[in-house]
């Protein structure tokens, strides 16, 4: 057992403490990973806030990237020294999902009492298979892919949560064919990739929506051919408009119910709404399923992009060194441990892509 410094969530919407907490050796099956990046993620504001329930006292943080420094029995095919992104989808490998290519609803409960606990060994909860707010972390060798060393550490971590969930949602949810055209409600860190995602599939125009014109402008530098302002009347119209028909995909980034009520206004015909945004438990949108049915048109919901890691990840990195897919523009900020709530305020003010921390 060792102790590190983590930021911890004691009291839901409470500030974060840094506190130093004990992390237990990996297991068999586990690796330990030095962080030397994680980014924030609206997710981990939402579980801090208390939005979406949990246990306390709790290390969030799940959006992460760093080196092997020590493994478990068991562990095939990473070395100590090893570059890896750190990811939350733990999976089996063999559950029905997982072996239909959908380890991000892996029906095997892997639940752990997790490696961490609080210096005078009371429980800790490590949040999302991660509790990457942290200089170190234990894992499942299930939610790490090895990436090249020279990479740099802060754009690799966002490879972790926002990029493969917002391109992920684009290609491997709504399978979006080379010619087609679509909505992409907010565009923050998720709604940037899957405009990304998008622009890599080959769609005809690709619409990003949002409160801000700065944003809608940033959007359309990661590839939206037109934006429009959610502020006006009807916005739905305006980008009818610039389609020249109905969307044939509506991704919806943005936890919001008023934004999921209007989502299936910017549908065609068998157009499809994509759920990746996640509003508070409890918080419920109404439809008119009679008129959708009758249209032919549907809604799915995208954990995670729907991504298979150990594919979907190299293959952006592949991307990324081709210079095809934006990582570096995507990192608005970097941080300090101790700066944690700083950087999760400003992230909360809506203007930041993806705020980093930064590990010495």
């Amino acid at each position: 057992m060792q102790q590190i410094k983590a930021a911890v969530c004691h009291e839901f919407g409470k500030p974060l403490t840094i506190d130093t907490i004990t992390l237990h050796a990996p297991n068999m099956g586990e690796v330990e990973v030095t962080l030397k990046a994680c980014a924030i993620c609206h997710s981990d504001i939402s579980f801090a806030e208390g939005g979406w329930g949990g246990t306390l006292p709790a290390v969030y943080g799940h959006e992460a990237a760093g080196h092997i420094t020590s493994v478990g029995s068991g562990v095939n095919g990473v070395s100590i020294g090893d570059a890896v992104v750190v990811t939350l989808i733990k999976s089996c490998g063999s559950c029905g999902s997982c072996a239909s290519g959908k380890p991000v609803i892996c029906e095997t409960d892997m639940a752990t009492d997790g490696p961490l606990t609080t210096s005078d060994g009371a429980p800790l909860v490590q949040a999302m298979n991660c509790g990457a707010f942290a200089q170190k972390v234990v894992v499942d060798q299930s939610q790490i892919v090895r990436i090249p060393a020279d990479m740099d550490m802060n754009a690799a971590s966002l490879l972790a949560c926002g990029v493969i969930t917002g391109i992920g949602a684009v290609v491997n949810a709504a399978e979006l064919r080379a010619g087609q055209d679509v909505v992409v409600i907010g565009a923050g860190g998720v709604g940037l990739n899957a405009i990304q995602g998008a622009r890599i599939a080959g769609a005809r125009r690709i619409v990003a929506v949002d409160i801000s014109e700065e944003k809608l402008q940033i959007a359309r530098d990661f590839g939206a051919t037109d934006g429009v302002l959610a502020s006006d009347d009807a916005p739905w119209d305006a980008a009818r408009a610039a389609i020249g028909r109905g969307a044939d995909a509506v991704f919806v980034t943005v936890g919001a119910v008023p934004v999921y009520n209007q989502a299936p206004n910017y549908l065609a015909p068998g157009g499809k709404v994509v759920m990746v945004g996640m509003p508070h438990i409890g918080d419920a949108a109404t439809y008119d399923p009679g008129s959708m049915a009758a249209a032919g048109q549907s809604m799915i919901g995208s954990k995670m992009g729907d991504a298979v890691i150990a594919r979907d990840i190299p293959w952006m990195v592949d991307l990324y060194q081709q210079g095809r897919l934006k990582l570096d523009e995507l990192v608005s900020q970097t941080w300090t441990l101790d700066q944690i709530n700083d950087a999760i305020a400003d992230t909360k003010t809506g203007s930041a892509k993806r705020n980093v921390i930064a590990f010495d």
